[in-house]
This record gives C-alpha cells, structure tokens and sequence, in this order.
C-alpha cells in the first residue's frame, strides 16, 4: 500500500502463492469483495507485470464502505476475493491519442498512457484534480514522455476542454475518465465516433414516465417470465432460480450483459456506447428493460 497522493491508496494485489494473474490490457477493471460488498477498481499497473495488480483508491467519504474500508482497514498481508479482468474501456489501434482524467480516473489512463508510449504512439494528458497535492501518478505520467498537463483546479480553474479538442486531427481517439460533469462536457465538445468513456457511476437518468410489466423470453433456460414495473430484469431472472453473473446492478460494470435475441430494449446502462445501443445486440439486465411488450434472451 502506498500513498499517490492526498486521499489517494494505491494497493499492489498478488496471488497468495505468487503465481501469475491472468492476463489484462489497459482500461481493464476488477471486481473485489470488500466488507461483504462487491466494488470495481481500474488496473492501473503495467500488464507486463504478470504477478500484480495495481489499483488506486480515493477516500470518498460518500462511499458506499469500499473505500473507507481500504483506507480504514486494510492492512498489507490481508487477504481480498477479486474477479479475472473485465474490460469495456480497451485501448483501440489509432494514430493518436488525447487521455482526459478528472481525479480517480486517472487510474485507467495511466495505463493507457504507458501502453502508448510503449507503442511509440503520439498521445497527450489532459489531467485536472482539487489540487496538485490531490493528483495521484504525476510523477509516472511524467516519466512516460508524453506531453502531460496538470490543471489543478485551485491554481488554474477547470480544464479548457474547447482549446484541448480544437486542435487534434480527426483520426485522434479521446479517451475520459472523470466525474460526471467532465464527461457531460467532453460529450458535448466532442464527436462520439471519436469519444471513448468510462463512468464510475451511473449517468443521470434520462428515462421518464411510467415504467410497465412485459415478458422475458430466457430462451437457453426455456422459461418465459413477466418483469413486472417496479422489478429489474435481473432481479425477476434471480426470483426464478436462475444463475446470472452480475456485480454492481448501477449499468456501469457490464458483469451482467446478456445477448439479445428478439426485441427491443430500453438501454439505461452507462457503458455502452449509442452505438452499442443502436445495435440491440446485448444489453445489461440491472438497469435497462423494453421497449416492445416481448424480449427473447440469451439466458
């Protein structure tokens, strides 16, 4: 355990008998059982490092218990129960790069930011916090070579996201990572073909009016179940008796998507893209739920 920075842990996971963990690339997240609860965490470590996990914690005294747990009780030598990596927020082949962290989230990009230096790919960091003693990893951005600015918000204001954006090429990828507002604004500078995002809550609800009952086809389990208003598809799938993976039931942490078969959904989550929606091909069953009177799933 190490301290980042003010309020900032970051934990360095190995397997009890030092063996290798599995494999990950960057943008991936963990699920680790705190205190009886389950929470997810960014790696931000070097995936070729193939015996640790790295994550960073904020002390948020708004937790649910995650991480006061971790800054309260946690001792090095204490034992967690952690899933194999999951990644929604990968790092696409492209010939730039322009990272946007808003406090914790620099943890994923910090990762990305070393995959990127290691391909000799152009990027950029754009890193904002309370303040300079608040922003964890400097230090390590620096030394990766990139260009990196370091906006703290008690010296210099809020990012200037408009002359971030103004001057990149059109085939630069944006990646963010941040608090809400920071991603409601770089959602409205920048084109979401070219816009990569990852929320550590849910995005405000965008949904309105009466929500009603409609049927659930589970058609690899062959039983037809009624979800009714007020019940998450998830939730009427576990009254049934039937095993489904799920994690944080907010739509942020995709353990819980599920392939669509017929049907319509009314996508909630806050992790796939409006493209992925568009699509209608999986949908996370903790959140979203239908737009026709009928859904068959892959369940």
């Amino acid at each position: 355990m190490t301290w980042e920075a003010d309020g900032v842990l970051s934990l360095e996971l190995v397997h009890p008998d030092r063996k290798p963990l599995p494999a990950w690339t960057p943008g991936a997240h963990l699920d680790i059982e705190i205190d009886g609860r389950t929470r997810q965490y960014s790696l931000c470590g070097d995936p070729q490092t193939p015996t640790t996990y790295r994550i960073g914690v904020l002390n948020e005294p708004s937790s649910r218990g995650g991480s006061r747990y971790i800054h309260t009780q946690l001792r090095p030598g204490h034992t967690l129960t952690a899933s194999t990596p999951r990644n929604h927020f990968a790092l696409e082949d492209a010939p730039g790069y322009l990272f946007v962290a808003g406090g914790i989230g620099i943890t994923p990009l910090l990762a990305m930011a070393r995959e990127a230096a290691r391909r000799g790919t152009d990027w950029r960091m754009l890193y904002g916090g309370r303040s300079r003693a608040s922003m964890a990893f400097a230090d390590e951005l620096a030394a990766l070579g990139g260009e990196v600015t370091l906006v703290p918000h008690d010296e210099d204001g809020p990012l200037d996201l408009d002359a971030a954006l103004a001057p990149l090429p059109a085939d630069t990828l944006v990646y963010c990572c941040g608090p809400e507002p920071l991603l409601a604004a770089i959602e409205a500078r920048c084109p979401a073909e070219r816009l990569r995002l990852e929320r550590f809550a849910p995005r405000p609800a965008q949904h309105a009016g009466q929500d009603a009952a409609f049927e659930v086809e589970c058609r690899a389990s062959g039983r037809t179940l009624t979800v009714d208003a007020d019940t998450s598809i998830l939730q009427a799938v576990e009254d049934a008796g039937l095993a489904v993976n799920s994690s944080c039931r907010d739509g942020i942490c995709g353990t819980c998507e599920t392939r669509v078969l017929a049907g319509t959904p009314d996508h909630r989550d806050s992790l796939l893209s409006a493209a992925e929606h568009a699509a209608n091909a999986t949908m996370m069953i903790c959140v979203s739920r239908s737009a026709t009177p009928r859904l068959v799933l892959d369940l």
